[in-house]
């Protein structure tokens, strides 16, 4: 599940994910959520991941298809990304990966959501 956080500082946009993700978390919340960020030019995104069991099978081709068109076809737009999460592996996997994401990168652990909004607002 994916849903979005409302109160962020001006200029950003936060979301919060648990459990598995499905089709209609892509289609009704992170694919909405990316265009709006990617049309004002500054894309500045907090993603919370509480827990993760992964992705639903049907959710796949979403899943690849946001992908490639946020992370490549639009990679001017991202200002700062940061992902805050307990979840070791994931959060070790960016961390290892931030060179192939757009703009600035920060992972951080659960305890530092509210270091992590601030520096996604700079």
């Amino acid at each position: 599940m994916i849903e979005r956080i409302e109160e962020m500082p001006p200029g950003t946009i936060g979301l919060r994910s648990s459990g598995r993700l499905t089709k209609n978390d892509y289609v009704e919340v992170l694919e909405p959520v990316l265009r709006e960020g990617i049309a004002s030019g500054q894309l500045r995104l907090l993603f919370v991941i509480q827990d993760y069991d992964g992705v639903a099978p049907g959710a796949w081709p979403e899943d690849f298809k946001t992908g490639m068109s946020a992370w490549f076809k639009d990679h001017s737009a991202w200002r700062r990304f940061a992902v805050v999460t307990d979840v070791e592996w994931l959060a070790k996997a960016m961390r290892m990966f931030a060179w192939a994401v757009p703009g600035e990168v920060m992972v951080c652990a659960l305890g530092e959501e509210k270091q992590a909004r601030r520096w996604v607002a700079e």
